[in-house]
């Protein structure tokens, strides 16, 4: 008997559900004292698992759970003081909180197709019903991180059997708007 490889402790029973019309909550960190409390209105978008090495992941984690919001909509409410950015140089600024190592928000800030966006980890909503993750991304990455990489194949039909289609990019979506925001950046016009 073979065992099921473990994706995420949110995701290995099926995603929760999502409730009509989320309003957003609070993403609050792992810290038991002054724990940092950071607000999100409205639903977040393109959630999706994703295997890459800078992500944030619970222990015993193979994968994220991560989706975007626009940067309007984040507000940290409590204990601001406890995050530092993860690494400047980084598209995507992850703010951590400094004493459990949660990634609270991440803004993208140059130019880029996601400027504007902030990437968050919807488990750490003290609320559920979020929108479920639709997708796997960057899922060769976690070779990357040490996995075997002939287990590839096990991770591959386990992330279908959850109905995450596995890519090793973004969505087609997500990839044909980068490329629409390309083109459109450099000029080039779309041909029928």
């Amino acid at each position: 008997m073979t065992t099921k490889i473990s994706i995420h402790p949110n995701i290995d029973n099926g995603a929760t559900a999502e409730k009509a019309n989320f309003a957003g909550g609070v993403l609050v960190c792992a810290c038991s004292d002054r724990p940092v409390k950071v607000k999100i209105d409205g639903d977040v978008a393109h959630n999706h698992v994703c295997g890459c090495s800078k992500c944030w992941k619970p222990n015993g984690a193979l994968f994220s759970v991560v989706a975007v919001v626009p940067h309007d909509k984040v507000t940290v409410l409590e204990n601001g003081d406890k995050l530092a950015v993860v690494d400047s140089e980084a598209l995507i600024q992850r703010h951590a909180c400094t004493e459990c190592g949660v990634h609270m928000y991440g803004p993208v800030e140059r130019q880029h197709p996601f400027q504007g966006l902030d990437f968050v980890h919807p488990e750490r909503f003290e609320a559920k019903g979020w929108a479920p993750p639709t997708f796997a991304a960057f899922v060769s990455s976690i070779v990357e991180t040490g996995f075997d990489p002939q287990n590839m194949g096990a991770v591959r039909a386990r992330l279908t059997e959850l109905e995450l289609p596995p890519y090793d990019c973004l969505s087609p979506a997500l990839m044909d708007y980068i490329a629409s925001w390309t083109a459109k950046a450099t000029g080039v016009a779309a041909k029928a």
